[in-house]
């Protein structure tokens, strides 16, 4: 299990590995020191920003999923400690960012759904829906996708969301952190960090 986390509000990061949580991280906190790289599960532990005047954090939690060289009993246990996480601190987290790549979420949310089992990104919406944590689903690497509305119903369709996508614009944020377009996501904070009565937050965002 995670130690040493700061006693603070947050808002966490979560998804698969290599979907770009850690870059739109820097982009959430304009620092650079959060580890990124083309190999998935560079981020093994909880990576925080916190302001300690504020008593405000980001969380970027470790990638979850099939990792490439990682053996299935550290993924497992990766999976475990990040969903223990959250269900341990649900009543400090203010907010959810469930980030998933927008080019290939379809395909990977398709190939997983059987009659026996849901995938990753679909059984973490459902899970933090189930703690009343409000989440924002950033569908990153948007400047890679041209069927763009279409992909975004889809992926609608997948959570259990009644398409079309732009009338769950607090749920739904399509973005590209590489190039620091995350209005969208942004927008999306502001309201539910709004309705817990934090708009003392909004400068961070």
């Amino acid at each position: 299990m995670f130690q040493d986390r700061p006693d603070r509000d947050e808002i966490v990061l979560v998804g698969r590995s290599n979907v770009g949580k850690s870059t739109l991280m820097r982009e959430l906190t304009g620092h650079s020191k959060f580890t990124t790289g083309k190999k998935p599960g560079v981020t093994r532990k909880p990576n925080h920003f916190d302001w300690n005047a504020e008593k405000f954090m980001f969380t970027d939690l470790p990638g979850f999923g099939f990792m490439s060289g990682v053996d299935r009993d550290t993924r497992e246990a990766i999976k475990t400690d990040v969903v223990q996480y959250i269900e341990e601190h649900a009543d400090d987290i203010l907010a959810a960012v469930l980030v998933v790549d927008g080019k290939s979420v379809i395909d990977i949310i398709d190939r997983h759904t059987t009659e026996d089992s849901i995938p990753h990104d679909v059984e973490m919406f459902f899970f933090l829906d189930e703690l009343d944590i409000p989440t924002v689903v950033a569908v990153n690497k948007m400047d890679k996708v041209d069927d763009r509305d279409e992909r975004l119903n889809d992926l609608c369709d997948r959570l259990g969301l009644f398409p079309p996508w732009k009338q769950w614009r607090n749920v739904i944020a399509p973005i590209t952190a590489k190039r620091g377009d995350i209005s969208h996501l942004e927008d999306a904070l502001r309201s539910h960090l709004h309705e817990q009565g934090r708009d003392d937050l909004f400068k961070f965002l």
